[in-house]
């Protein structure tokens, strides 16, 4: 019998949010495509004691246990209204753990309360590590013309160069950044797997958060690729206290780190001579990364509420951004 994968809080939380807005088990089923099963056990576990989080799992204990949801959750009960800066103070003034903000919002998601939860991100967006992976392809024909093309990017068939052969050499790329702080570039010279990204965040991530200094402050964000939500991912961050928030699905307009991607391209670009090979298109790429602004990086993440705010008037579909 194949094992039922972990799910994420995120998709506890999602569970919760459908069924109290009067979608039955069926329905929720069929909308997440999570088992009727599974949706049953989390609904039953959420009516009986008001909480979404899984049996406990080997590995490091989370922050805030399910003790401490339930005084969090009558903490809500008795104010609606509060801020999550408000509640985490309460949370410390009741004699209880010392967490951060981003510590509560991540326990509010499982819990399943999401309203009045938007207008606090606001203020949460420059303590996000923002992250994604990008691939540059290096193209060359005959007449020296160049292409330089990313995956998600989209061509019109008469835009494209006819003698651009397939099989152009490219390379992979993993980032992050925050608000004020541009973080580590990786060179990812193989296909990318679970146990490969596992690696990635293991060897550069964790460290670019300790050197943020009181990291459990942060957030990380990545998306919904499945080698991210890969349990043995999953499990590390919890593992690892990585604070970490749920991403919407096909959101590529919010994510921030979609400007850098395209800033860094065009500063290559400018390169004189242009790279003429993988090696000399990796430096130029550590070069110019090292080079970006906080200003630029400030800019961006201070963007975020009008990103919010026009994937929301969208309905979800694409946006300026």
């Amino acid at each position: 019998m194949t094992k039922t994968r972990e799910l994420t809080p995120f998709e506890r939380g999602e569970i919760v949010r459908l069924y109290k807005g009067s979608h039955n088990i069926t329905n929720i089923s069929k909308t997440l495509d999570i088992p009727r099963s599974t949706v049953n056990d989390v609904i039953v576990k959420w009516k009986k004691d008001g909480l979404t989080s899984s049996s406990p799992r080997p590995g490091r204990p989370p922050i805030m246990n399910d003790r401490d949801q339930r005084h969090l959750n009558r903490l809500i009960r008795d104010d609606r209204q509060q801020s999550v800066e408000d509640l985490t103070k309460k949370f410390k003034e009741m004699g209880l753990k010392s967490v951060s903000t981003a510590t509560i919002c991540r326990n509010l998601y499982e819990l399943g309360i999401m309203g009045g939860l938007g207008k606090n991100w606001e203020k949460e967006w420059e303590n996000v590590v923002w992250s994604d992976e990008s691939r540059y392809l290096l193209f060359q024909n005959d007449s020296n013309h160049w292409v330089w093309r990313k995956p998600k990017e989209k061509y019109d068939v008469d835009c494209l160069l006819p003698t651009v052969k397939q099989g152009s050499p490219g390379i992979m790329v993993w980032g992050a950044f925050i608000s004020n702080k541009i973080g580590p570039l990786v060179i990812i010279r193989e296909n990318i797997n679970a146990k490969k990204y596992l690696e990635i965040l293991q060897e550069h991530l964790l460290p670019f958060f300790v050197s943020l200094g009181n990291e459990n402050e942060y957030i990380f964000q990545d998306d919904n690729t499945p080698v991210h939500r890969a349990n043995i991912v999953t499990d590390w961050k919890n593992e690892n206290s990585i604070n970490f928030f749920p991403w919407p699905a096909q959101s590529p307009d919010l994510n921030p780190i979609e400007h850098v991607w395209d800033f860094l391209e065009r500063q290559v670009r400018k390169h004189d001579p242009r790279p003429k090979s993988t090696e000399e298109l990796i430096l130029a790429l550590q070069e110019e990364w090292v080079k970006i602004d906080s200003n630029f990086l400030e800019t961006l993440v201070s963007s975020m509420p009008r990103r919010v705010h026009a994937v929301i008037k969208s309905k979800g579909y694409s946006t300026k951004y």
